[in-house]
């Protein structure tokens, strides 16, 4: 269902607001482009070369299936190359924190509250 002439109008409205108000997130918008297309066409370029790498399996000619990983390995890279993974916590103490005491590392603390914080 598409959306009418006031909520397209609205929705382009909001957005040249927030790219007038954050230039930081406009630079960062007009580089990143299209993720959803590009994710798109790398996900079809995977899947044409896992056929190819099936098909130089099937008929037992190893060239083709090596060209068929590259071109699926080609697809992946680009379906994924816009992609932002969110940031993990490690757990870790950052240097300089004080957490751990000297010659101490994470393992050993993790050891110590096991055993009752000694």
């Amino acid at each position: 269902m598409g959306l009418s002439e006031r909520e397209q109008k609205l929705l382009e409205e909001l957005e040249r607001g927030l790219m007038d108000g954050d230039s930081g997130f406009a630079a960062k918008a007009e580089r990143v482009g299209n993720p959803a297309g590009r994710m798109i066409a790398g996900a079809l370029l995977a899947i044409i070369g896992l056929g190819v790498l099936v098909t130089g399996v099937f008929i037992q000619f190893a060239v083709i299936g090596v060209v068929g990983f590259l071109v699926m390995l080609g697809g992946l890279v680009i379906a994924t190359s816009n992609l932002q993974l969110p940031e993990i916590p490690t757990g870790l103490p950052k240097p300089g924190s004080g957490q751990s005491g000297p010659g101490r590392n994470f393992f050993e603390d993790r050891w110590d509250k096991r055993q009752g914080g000694q």
